[in-house]
């Protein structure tokens, strides 16, 4: 008898060392936008989440029709305090039920993707930065000492939820007092308006399609403060750091203004691009030419700036 409980308790860890092997989980989110602590319908938080085959074997999995049998999501404070569990999944969990699965095979290089809520399975009421990974169960899940293997890990940031107060940092147009609102035009056109708008001196236009906290956390020093300051104290630092670059104290290359400029390549799928231009920028006996590359990611159909590059092309 010792020797066949020996025996099946090998036959687990070859089972759980072969799943981890050659199971791959990543996630990463889907449409991403801005997240806050409402409801899972109002103001949902979409993960894609793949399965992947790295062996040279077949790999054979379950995968419940509902996907809380298939899955958990470990959502971290800054503190290592996890998030507690919706009551939905609990009630699902703790009720005896018959569980629906269908079992699938990857090939070597095969993918399996589909895209869940992380509000279904995790209860969020604070704003605050987190720390959100996958935990996939290959044999689905029977308690929480189920075989799993882990996705990577990514940061979700939940803010303050809206307020009327928030109107006042819409920017508005100098003449007309008509609010601007942010377009749903391709990525060549929005880098064509910010330059534009930097050459013209209208800084609301130059920051309409900024993401002005993603430009901010590109500098790391910024990014770990930042990362740890509350909400309040998040809004002075964009403020800030706004009022920085209209001063030209900051990333310098980004609000110099050219005297021309050439669109000469856009590239994007349907959530990230890059937009690479020539600009010139005149001097008294020449003119220093460079290449600019603007990266750009789509939000609720707004393509909007959040990173640049610079190339030096010398002088004409």
């Amino acid at each position: 008898m010792k020797r066949i409980l020996t025996a099946i308790i090998a036959g687990f860890a070859l089972f759980a060392q072969s799943y981890a092997q050659d199971m791959e989980v990543t996630a990463q989110y889907y449409n991403r936008t801005m997240y806050y602590p409402s409801s899972a319908s109002d103001n949902p938080i979409y993960v894609h989440i793949t399965v992947a085959n790295r062996g040279t074997e077949t790999l054979r999995f379950k995968l419940a029709d509902d996907r809380m049998f298939s899955l958990d999501f470990s959502v971290v404070d800054v503190k290592n305090k996890e998030l507690p569990l919706t009551d939905s999944i609990i009630r699902k969990r703790t009720t005896q039920q018959t569980v629906y699965f269908r079992e699938i095979s990857l090939e070597a290089g095969e993918e399996y993707s589909f895209t869940e809520n992380l509000k279904d399975y995790v209860t969020i009421t604070d704003p605050a930065v987190y720390y959100m990974n996958v935990v996939f169960y290959p044999e689905l899940y029977k308690s929480k000492f189920s075989d799993a293997i882990e996705s990577n890990s990514i940061i979700l940031e939940i803010r303050p939820s809206p307020s009327a107060a928030a109107s006042s940092i819409i920017p508005v147009a100098p003449v007309t007092a008509e609010i601007l609102q942010p377009e749903t035009i391709p990525p060549d056109q929005v880098v064509e308006q910010t330059i534009i708008a930097r050459q013209r001196g209208l800084w609301d236009q130059f920051f309409l399609y900024m993401n002005i906290e993603e430009m901010l956390l590109r500098d790391p020093v910024r990014n770990r403060k930042y990362r740890t300051a509350s909400a309040s104290e998040r809004n002075r630092m964009i403020e800030t750091y706004k009022a920085d670059l209209m001063q030209a104290r900051i990333d310098t290359d980004v609000v110099a203004i050219p005297e021309r400029f050439t669109i000469d390549k856009t590239v994007y799928s349907q959530t990230e691009g890059s937009v690479t231009t020539t600009q010139w920028f005149k001097y008294n006996t020449f003119y220093e030419k460079k290449r600019y590359t603007y990266y750009v990611q789509q939000r609720d159909g707004i393509w909007q700036i959040y990173d640049y590059a610079v190339e030096n092309l010398g002088t004409e």
